[in-house]
């Protein structure tokens, strides 16, 4: 009997509450114009954080960006990374659950016009030196809030090899490849080999001092090559790289090109492979000689065929 009581006087008092609300928001007070919001301004729309293009950042490379590790830098202070354009994932890539990958159709779109943007940007074809882009995403969590932007970010490594580092650098990369003064081009190197006749290492050098390797140009695979992991593979990417080598050295392009210089194949990764990334730089190699200038436009007399 007592817990009804209460609670009918809990409902009573919540009505009386009710009453004197109501009262107050129809009375006739001079100081209450019956307008609960008295002439606020609308709040603007909610909005989520938008990166900016053309900046330059001291963290690392990274596939997914949050906000919390996201800081911009002077790009005349030592840095590591540089964004060179902020893109929009739109229709079906932006439907997804989660950041479009780099495998997906979307992920390979974003790379597309990433690679296209680091070109323009830094003034030249960017493989054709010690540069590698790559792009970031949001956060997951940024994404499920909205976010549907994507970075593309462009970094200098000190070595075209696969165990290339990435340069803590100053200045921005802003038209770097305009002129050929930058000191990123890929030139000539000097290969070694290790005890089982594979290249070991390839350090860059000047071309007018002594190495035996030279970068001829980037070859852009078919779309039904695949990822080289075996020797059928690679001789379809040494081939490939060949027909380079017989335009750079200005060379007959024919069976007996294999008998006047050695070839070194690189393409990226299998990471950036499966994003459709299918380039590959290309470099003549003479193992064992010891040149000194460069061997573009030279002809036969400088590349002269060596049967064995």
């Amino acid at each position: 009997m007592r817990h009804r009581r209460r609670g009918r006087r809990r409902s009573g008092m919540a009505a009386l509450s009710a009453a004197v609300l109501l009262a107050a928001g129809c009375g006739g007070s001079g100081n209450v114009d019956g307008d609960l919001i008295n002439n606020w301004g609308a709040m603007a729309p909610a909005t989520s954080f938008l990166p900016v293009a053309e900046t330059c950042h001291l963290a690392n490379f990274a596939v997914s960006g949050p906000r919390s590790t996201y800081e911009e830098a002077d790009c005349s202070v030592a840095h590591r990374t540089e964004t060179v354009f902020i893109g929009e994932y739109t229709e079906a890539a932006a439907e997804t659950e989660t950041p479009p990958a780099g495998t997906t159709t979307g992920g390979r779109a974003a790379y597309r016009t990433c690679d296209a943007k680091a070109t323009e940007y830094v003034g030249g074809p960017w493989r054709e030196a010690r540069l590698w882009i790559g792009v970031t995403n949001p956060s997951p969590a940024a994404w499920t809030g909205g976010s549907r932007w994507y970075r593309c970010e462009l970094v200098e490594l000190d070595s075209i090899e696969d165990d290339g580092a990435l340069v803590q650098r100053k200045g921005s990369l802003r038209g770097a490849l305009a002129s050929d003064t930058s000191g990123l081009e890929l030139t000539c190197y000097a290969i070694g080999l290790d005890g089982a006749g594979a290249i070991d290492t390839m350090p860059a050098a000047d071309c007018e001092e002594t190495h035996n390797s030279e970068f001829v140009g980037v070859w852009d695979a078919p779309a039904t090559a695949t990822y080289p992991k075996g020797d059928t593979n690679w001789d379809e990417f040494h081939d490939g790289c060949r027909t380079l080598v017989a335009k750079y050295a200005a060379v007959p392009d024919d069976a007996d090109l294999r008998y006047r210089t050695g070839v070194v194949s690189l393409p990226g990764n299998a990471e950036v492979w499966a994003q459709g990334d299918h380039n590959v730089r290309c470099y003549l190699w003479l193992d064992g000689a010891e040149l000194t200038g460069s061997l573009k436009g030279k002809g036969t007399k400088a590349l002269p065929v060596q049967y064995k």
